[in-house]
């Protein structure tokens, strides 16, 4: 089942010009279980990131474009009276999909953005004392443009938590722009072209075989010494929660299910640990005055923890 991994890669660069990175990490994210925040200017693929991977892996696919009248009940659905049996009836929401694309999140307001919260983390709506579970797999692709952006609010910590990495496309390399104008020639449009590589079976299954990756006991005490340095770095006010801790160590069981190996290692962690991490970070004044950013001290965390021996 691995050598799926390769060919949904494979298919997506045909849409998405050398994001290769990219592509991998929001693949990881998919087999760990967890959601993608993708945060960038206006333009540069978000969304044909999003469509590109509902395509290729054959998820059903929803999408919500955010602004501050959008409702909770958008997202979650509501109850409607039937008029002819007298009784409520459930009309599911946007949600409702494998994969769902929260546009520009943080242009919704505090309480739709919080609709999302229990979906994200328990995989369910709740509507008037009622759950309804949602279907399986169940991703989250966010994005939202860098804060200070007009009309944007920060999301909240407890949001950004649940998600499993965030990721930034940033400007092509003029190479990759010309070779995306070139994919454009005569009217042709390459996800069209896309075809699906895999069903949902064969996603819930290798899922099922990267959640049983095996992990050894020092690279579990890795996970947590570089955790336990998040907390007291001095250059950061809050570092990993328990949360992210599970997240890192997923993330790190993807790496290793995508490398071909049976077996997590340090350098699995390694690799995935500033996209998981450096938006949970909260930097302190200092390092905010000092311009010092959330990867470099990410980078800095992995450089200098030592890896245990046994």
């Amino acid at each position: 089942m691995r050598e799926k991994t390769t060919q949904i890669v494979e298919e997506i660069k045909k849409v998405i010009c050398g994001k290769d990175e990219v592509i991998r990490l929001i693949l990881q994210s998919v087999l760990s279980g967890g959601h993608v925040l993708m945060e960038d200017v206006p333009g540069v693929g978000k969304t044909t990131m999003a469509v590109s991977f509902s395509k290729t892996m054959g998820l059903d696919y929803g999408r919500v474009q955010f602004t501050p009248d959008v409702l909770p009940s958008d997202l979650t659905g509501f109850s409607l009276l039937n008029q002819e049996t007298h009784t409520m009836k459930y009309q599911k929401g946007a949600v409702f999909h494998n994969l769902f694309l929260a546009d520009e999140l943080n242009r919704a307001s505090a309480r739709t953005q919080s609709a999302l919260l229990e979906a994200m983390e328990e995989g369910q709506v709740t509507v008037d004392d009622k759950t309804y579970p949602l279907p399986k797999p169940f991703v989250v692709i966010a994005t939202q443009n860098p804060s200070g952006a007009s009309g944007t609010s920060l999301l909240p910590d407890s949001q950004m938590d649940r998600f499993a990495v965030r990721v930034s496309m940033g400007y092509p390399s003029q190479d990759n722009e010309i070779e995306m104008l070139m994919n454009r020639q005569n009217g042709a449009n390459p996800l069209s072209e896309l075809k699906p590589v895999c069903t949902i079976e064969d996603i819930l299954q290798m899922q099922d075989e990267t959640s049983k990756m095996y992990t050894k006991y020092r690279v579990l005490k890795y996970i947590v010494a570089l955790m336990d340095r998040t907390r007291t770095h001095r250059m950061l006010a809050r570092g990993g929660s328990p949360r992210a801790t599970l997240a890192l160590t997923a993330m790190a069981k993807a790496h290793a299910y995508m490398t071909d190996r049976d077996y997590v290692i340090p350098d699995d962690v390694k690799a995935v640990f500033p996209a998981v991490m450096c938006h949970r970070m909260l930097l302190t004044p200092e390092a905010e005055f000092k311009e010092i950013s959330a990867v470099e001290i990410a980078n800095e965390i992995v450089k200098t923890t030592i890896i245990p021996k046994e």
